[in-house]
């Protein structure tokens, strides 16, 4: 159904430029994560794991900076009228998932969770498909934009890392709650497991979406 046509702006190269640059925002805010998350398990609150929170921070300023700056050309260019909402609606979605990552990378900053290293190699896992789960949404949200017959292909890699994720999240969330960790450490445990997993879960929701708007952009 969905066939290659050129780039949705191709008129207009400095919005195109700076859409290519928001998504790029995204991969970066996920790599980043995820080597927080490594580096906060090797050596929690540590030098190298505040640069990876103050990276993320500074990714996070920057995507709101070019969503602000996407959003004012649409409106004072009348750029793709039929469209315009739904590309809001998307660069909205795609910066909730950055504003998610920054979220979670301070939760561990200030709470400092102490995550025994039985859980370890789990947890590496479920952040790593978080993050793989966000890269693959922003590379999908790219082909929107510049290559339909793309869009299909990312997305059934988002619906699948999400599937993995949540597996992930259920079999580490049943084993730490049937351990003898105090129920203060486990509920603590739960809400981190529950923050990483919902970043694949918003990915998720977004690819339903973005499909929605391939379709109408389609016809």
């Amino acid at each position: 159904m969905f066939h290659l046509r050129l780039s949705l702006f191709s008129k207009t190269k400095s919005l195109e430029c700076e859409i290519d640059n928001f998504h790029d925002k995204l991969i970066d805010a996920s790599m980043t994560f995820n080597k927080a998350v490594l580096v906060y398990l090797r050596e929690q609150r540590g030098a190298e794991f505040t640069k990876a929170s103050k990276e993320i921070k500074k990714i996070e300023h920057e995507a709101d900076a070019l969503r602000r700056s996407i959003e004012n050309k649409l409106y004072t260019n009348n750029l793709i009228p039929d469209l315009r909402a739904d590309v809001l609606q998307l660069t909205e979605n795609l910066d909730r998932v950055i504003n998610k990552f920054d979220e979670v990378t301070y939760m561990f900053y200030v709470e400092q969770p102490t995550i025994p290293v039985e859980y370890h190699n789990s947890i590496r896992d479920l952040s790593k498909l978080s993050s793989d789960c966000a890269e693959n949404m922003a590379k999908a949200s790219r082909a929107f934009f510049r290559d339909l017959s793309s869009v299909r292909d990312y997305s059934q890699k988002v619906y699948f890392i999400e599937h993995e994720s949540d597996r992930c999240s259920r079999q580490l969330l049943e084993e730490i709650f049937s351990s003898e960790m105090p129920l203060a450490n486990k509920l603590q445990l739960k809400q981190f497991i529950t923050e990483i997993a919902d970043i694949a879960d918003i990915a998720e929701d977004f690819i339903d979406e973005l499909l929605i708007f391939t379709i109408k952009r389609d016809i």
